[in-house]
């Protein structure tokens, strides 16, 4: 996989005009997996990049690492410490309403901090909001395909397409992947909005998050498809020590049938 300075070299020229971006990275017990030095490189690489790492009430030394990383990179990185874990909708939900929609940012989002998906694709995200004024989200989704590097396990596939499939019903579009932990949005007053409310979910916001958007244009498929964009992340890989399991599919079943009887009751 190419390094974050490698990638530097091809984008210099794009991260030197992109508009900033601000990324919320949720952290619980992250103090040994957390790759400082990924964060590192991804800031000297892109300018425009900042970084909000939430400490989602962990029980390890994660606040003295995201601390020192703030403390190291000034205002380009800034950490905030929940006092209870919250899980991760809501440390994404609290880091982008204290932190990331306040800021200057012109494109605000997500990323999870395992970086299955490597930060040095952000760039990619962005695009399509330049392309497509009037886009309000763009996610990443793990396509594999020729010229791409998926490394997933056999059975997270298999139980991903079945999850995905069923989330795609929830929102009436055709999502391929709704749970790759790399989202951006454009920085509006309407994003604060979408945001104002705690999710249902704890794990499954972002399938949330769509069904807020669809409810917003009245679940007009094509108003959806103007909204929200997926993108292939070309670059993935399966981290150890994922929060979610397969035991746990049973539980998100669970979430997402809640999710699909609140937003869809008042269609």
């Amino acid at each position: 996989m190419a390094s974050v300075g490698a990638v530097a070299d091809t984008n210099a020229a794009h991260s030197e005009i992109m508009s900033r971006t601000c990324l919320v990275v949720p952290c619980f017990n992250e103090a040994k997996r957390l790759d400082c030095d990924a964060i590192d490189q991804a800031l000297s690489a892109f300018p425009s990049l900042s970084l909000v790492l939430v400490d989602d009430g962990s029980t390890d030394s994660t606040w003295r690492v995201i601390d020192g990383l703030a403390r190291a990179h000034g205002t380009r990185v800034q950490a905030i410490k929940l006092s209870v874990n919250q899980g991760k909708a809501e440390a994404v939900r609290r880091g982008l309403l204290e932190a990331a929609l306040p800021s200057e940012a012109e494109y605000v989002g997500f990323w999870d901090a395992d970086f299955a998906t490597p930060l040095s694709a952000f760039p990619n995200l962005v695009r399509p909001f330049e392309e497509h004024p009037g886009l309000l989200m763009v996610f990443g989704s793990r396509v594999k395909m020729l010229g791409s590097e998926i490394e997933r396990s056999v059975v997270r596939h298999i139980i991903g397409r079945a999850f995905a499939t069923l989330a795609a019903v929830v929102v009436d579009l055709g999502v391929y992947d709704t749970q790759c932990g790399a989202k951006l949005f454009r920085n509006t007053p309407e994003l604060k909005e979408l945001f104002a409310q705690p999710f249902i979910s704890p794990w499954l916001f972002d399938v949330e998050i769509l069904a807020r958007i669809a409810r917003s244009v009245a679940w007009d498929s094509e108003a959806l498809r103007r909204s929200a964009k997926e993108i292939p992340v070309g670059v993935w890989r399966d981290v150890k020590g994922s929060k979610v399991r397969p035991s746990h599919f049973p539980r998100l079943i669970a979430d997402l049938s809640r999710i699909a009887l609140h937003y869809r009751l008042g269609r």
